[in-house]
């Protein structure tokens, strides 16, 4: 799979995706996967819970997308060279904090913390296959009572 492919993928995981306008965790208006609306947008100042069709959702994202990739290039110097998890690592944050947020992350530029970031990952997921061998018999045993 390709890298954008697994990006889309990822993306549309953690995200999820709507087809109409809903308010993020921060209340703002948002819609499809992820995207905030801006006044650029056409659903700008539409109600909460307003449709928006699959054709529109699927453009907003590849433009965010896109975004999110131009804004990782211009962060890192050497972006197509970084191994892929790490590529995939940083544009996920990127595409969730936006890149001036991003950048504040100077410590984890500078210190290509990047390789931390990738371990934590690798061991959250080594701990979420720990935690699901130990609770499953558990938790058969638990329903048969």
């Amino acid at each position: 799979m390709l890298f954008l492919d697994r990006l889309r993928e990822e993306l549309k995981i953690d995200e999820g995706c709507k087809y109409e306008i809903y308010l993020d965790h921060l209340e703002l208006p948002t819609f499809g996967i992820g995207h905030l609306i801006t006044e650029r947008d056409d659903e700008y100042q539409k109600e909460v819970g307003t449709a928006v069709d699959e054709i529109r959702v699927n453009e907003a994202f590849e433009q965010d997308i896109m975004i999110t990739i131009q804004d990782c290039k211009k962060v890192y110097d050497d972006w197509v060279h970084l191994p892929e998890e790490v590529r995939l690592i940083c544009a996920n944050m990127m595409f969730n904090l936006g890149y001036p947020r991003y950048c504040k992350f100077k410590t984890h530029i500078k210190n290509e913390s990047y390789r931390l970031e990738l371990k934590r990952q690798r061991n959250r997921a080594r701990h979420l296959k720990i935690l699901h061998e130990y609770f499953k018999p558990r938790m058969i045993q638990f329903k048969k009572v």
